[in-house]
């Protein structure tokens, strides 16, 4: 649905008040396209801000379907699409939120010559997803074609975040942290607790908008760490790894 200018005006009001935004931040938001990997923890309350926020655009992407364990921390799905497409349950839910957004739901895996079309076409990307196998393609393919991307990670009590912005000597990449061997640590097995994915998808959110809008300064060339247990947030100065596959050339 096509917001009127009032309508506009009226929604976005109080960002609109903030210096930082203003209504030309707010137009940028409006003309956005921001493209989500993973409906799950991270995904449902980044996608959700966003929505609220204005984003004029949002690409979400998940082939898997809503299963009754995810309902404990995965906040954009509900009892009534237990088995339905996670990409399609997020849609219906962001529909009812803002329904200027416009939403389109890819229930398939993203790979190869699509995936990169999807970055491509994408002002930010945000790596909502559970594995490395995908961390490490997306995280390529935004390399590649020179799309920021915003990667988040949450188990047991703690949460990390890591913006990148491509061509940027001191914008790190996901390659630069870690190798792509190795045992990854899964939810399923180790456990989270719910609002512990809900303050790095916020995050996320919030990175996306500041990308977006040139509000604030985005954590690029910083790893942010947090401790549900202790409350603490630990942000970490990170260096481009010269030796990297990806970004260092």
């Amino acid at each position: 649905m096509k917001e009127s200018d009032d309508t506009f005006n009226e929604r976005y009001s109080r960002q609109i008040k903030l210096p930082q935004m203003g209504i030309e931040g707010q137009q940028r938001l409006r003309d956005a396209r921001v493209l989500i990997i993973g409906m799950g923890g991270l995904g449902s309350p980044a996608a959700l801000y966003l929505a609220s926020a204005g984003v004029g655009q949002l690409v979400i992407s998940d082939f898997d379907r809503v299963e009754l364990s995810n309902l404990q921390r995965q906040i954009i799905h509900r009892e009534a699409t237990i088995g339905e497409p996670k990409a399609e349950s997020a849609r219906l839910t962001l529909n009812e939120i803002n329904s200027s957004v416009r939403v389109t739901a890819i229930d398939w895996q993203l790979s190869d010559d699509e995936l990169t079309q999807q970055i491509d076409l994408a002002d930010v990307v945000l790596d909502c997803c559970d594995n490395f196998e995908t961390r490490f393609a997306v995280n390529d393919t935004c390399i590649a074609v020179g799309t920021p991307l915003v990667s988040g990670a949450a188990i047991r009590f703690e949460g990390q975040l890591l913006t990148v912005e491509p061509g940027k000597s001191d914008s790190p990449c996901y390659r630069c942290l870690f190798p792509e061997e190795g045992f990854a640590e899964t939810c399923s097995v180790e456990g989270v607790l719910s609002p512990i994915v809900g303050v790095i998808g916020v995050l996320q959110a919030l990175e996306a908008v500041k990308l977006i809008s040139g509000a604030g300064v985005p954590l690029t060339g910083h790893l942010l760490l947090f401790d549900g247990l202790s409350g603490v947030f630990t942000r970490m100065k990170l260096r481009q790894d010269p030796a990297c596959v990806c970004c260092a050339s």
